[in-house]
């Protein structure tokens, strides 16, 4: 079946919409964490397995680009999407959350439990993602990783502070 113009136009708007999900709710993130860096996060004490700064922009970027083609593959599905959607945003708001807990109340045990509930909130995406398609579940998998390191540098870092 010959796609029409019209429906290649409708996927790309869905793709663009699919992919400024995650990456507003990174920009609303940021807003609380840039300002943090310079000053708070400098004076905490930090594991040596911390990254430098610099690094963590370009890998929650493209964390948050994996994130909405992997929303946008959902999209997609012409089967039952719905409780998709409701975990995806729920790790989302999780992930969202954490910046504001973290960086913006200083609070690094509760932080620790957040990033911990996000963790989990990230594999019950994976699965609830997996039947609909696997691509979409599989592009999950360096988010899930990188949460996991997040995790353990936060946890890290409320045990030295």
């Amino acid at each position: 079946m010959k796609r029409t113009s019209s429906s290649r136009t409708k996927q790309i708007i869905a793709f663009v919409i699919a992919l400024l999900v995650p990456l507003a709710v990174g920009g609303i993130g940021s807003l609380v964490t840039i300002s943090e860096i310079p000053n708070w996060y400098t004076t905490i004490a930090k594991p040596n397995l911390n990254p430098p700064n610099w690094l963590f922009g370009p890998v929650w970027t493209l964390l948050y680009v994996l994130m909405g083609i992997s929303l946008f593959l959902i999209w997609r599905q012409h089967r039952a999407r719905h409780k998709a959607y409701i975990v995806f945003a729920v790790q989302l708001l999780l992930n969202l959350a954490w910046s504001v807990v973290f960086f913006g109340f200083h609070q690094l045990w509760l932080a620790f439990i957040v990033i911990v509930a996000l963790a989990l909130a990230i594999v019950v995406t994976i699965k609830a993602f997996l039947p609909l398609s696997r691509a979409a579940a599989l592009l999950l998998a360096p988010y899930l990783a990188w949460v996991i390191f997040a995790s353990s540098l936060n946890l890290s870092i409320a045990i030295l502070n």
